[in-house]
């Protein structure tokens, strides 16, 4: 790694290639490589995932808000993209680093390039970076802040690049989801693709369902009305009365990116009112986990690096087995911090790190990971199940 930009530019002058797009850390460091999907400059956080299926869904991902990805496995591209991968409507993720450059794509589903969706959106990509050697850096001095630059003439402005990251705010503090969320409340009935026929449509009654959006996914909408669920997503900044007034058999808290205690400031009385004046089943997924653990009375924190990838080991306590679970988060509930008549129900077999709490006494449970996985493997689909039959035990 080269913290002198004037050496780092030398090493570029010295490539047989010029290079067409660079990431500068805050501290200096610089890596070249060559741009791909559109032209132009992102400021952001820095983060790996070591998924080796599902870019698309990854990119689109609102979880991802204010970060760029670096893609641990190099053939990203390979299998093109198409618009039922994605998770929403266009790319949130600021930008995509990946070893090598994407290719041709080979997959009977492809509807077009990586490059040119990138590039249609607004989304900057660099490739040709060692992205085992960025992974160590992000793993050592955890998620940097990061500006990234694609030329097509390679003319960088390295001081202010490096500025810029050194400038960028952090997600610390940062409520992201009002930026991610829906504008307005709608219905959802598509649930999750089968062979041959794709995304089907929920076509008998299910249990009412609020799902509160603070950046969810379509794949976790399309689980929960594959669980038997007719739901109804309501935006982020929604509150008891509006979700009461609905009259739900049960209450989702959707996944999303930021720092759970700002997101907390409007969410976390939300949530406390809706427990306090009804006794429906509530599950929450990611940062709808960490909303449901600030209102039971827990506390966040902010993690080196975060987990993101589709391969992490997870225990859950409440059966003994272990799942391969799809994950990404920054941000984590403090085990020490969990008050009286709430328990763990879930932790990584990684770092210990807390994933799943529940109340004792009420259908009232999350999880830190994502069960819908895509990208990831399906061992947790399950908890889907399982918010369904607390509904259903309500309701005998």
């Amino acid at each position: 790694m080269t913290a002198d930009p004037r050496t780092a530019a030398a090493d570029a002058a010295a490539s047989p290639e010029k290079p067409t797009a660079c990431l500068v850390l805050a501290d200096g460091q610089i890596f070249y490589g060559r741009g791909f999907g559109a032209e132009g400059l992102a400021v952001a956080e820095l983060c790996f995932n070591t998924a080796m299926t599902g870019y698309q869904e990854i990119m689109t991902d609102p979880s991802y808000a204010g970060q760029v990805v670096t893609f641990t496995f190099p053939h990203v591209g390979n299998v093109g993209v198409n618009p039922e991968d994605d998770e929403t409507a266009d790319p949130v993720a600021a930008g995509m680093i990946v070893r090598w450059d994407p290719t041709e794509p080979s997959n009977w589903r492809a509807a077009g390039h990586l490059s040119d969706w990138l590039a249609a959106r607004g989304r900057i990509g660099l490739g040709g970076v060692d992205t085992r050697r960025l992974t160590r850096a992000i793993r050592h001095q955890g998620a940097p802040h990061v500006a990234m630059a694609h030329d097509k003439d390679g003319n960088f402005d390295l001081e202010d690049l490096t500025a810029r990251a050194r400038a960028f705010a952090g997600l610390e503090g940062a409520d992201l989801a009002r930026e991610v969320t829906c504008a307005q409340s709608y219905r959802w009935d598509e649930m999750r693709w089968a062979w041959p026929d794709g995304y089907a449509r929920r076509q008998t009654p299910g249990h009412k369902v609020v799902a509160i959006d603070y950046g969810a996914k379509r794949n976790i909408l399309r689980c929960l009305a594959s669980a038997g669920c007719d739901v109804t997503v309501l935006p982020a900044s929604a509150t008891a009365e509006d979700i009461l007034a609905l009259q739900p058999e049960g209450l989702f808290l959707s996944n999303g990116p930021g720092d759970p205690a700002a997101t907390g400031a409007y969410a976390v009385p939300m949530i406390r009112e809706v427990l306090d004046k009804s006794d429906i089943p509530v599950f929450g997924i990611c940062l709808g986990h960490q909303m449901l653990g600030l209102a039971l009375g827990a506390k966040t924190l902010k993690m080196n690096h975060g987990h993101h990838g589709a391969n992490h080991p997870v225990k859950d306590h409440t059966t003994g087995k272990v799942e391969i679970v799809s994950m990404n988060h920054g941000f984590a509930i403090d085990t020490q911090s969990l008050p009286a008549g709430v328990e763990e129900t879930h932790v990584s077999l990684f770092d210990g790190s807390n994933c799943g709490i529940a109340m004792r006494d009420r259908p009232v449970f999350s999880v830190q990971y994502h069960p819908e996985a895509s990208p990831g493997p399906m061992d947790s689909y399950y908890l889907f199940e399982r918010f369904v039959a607390a509904m259903k035990a309500r309701a005998a």
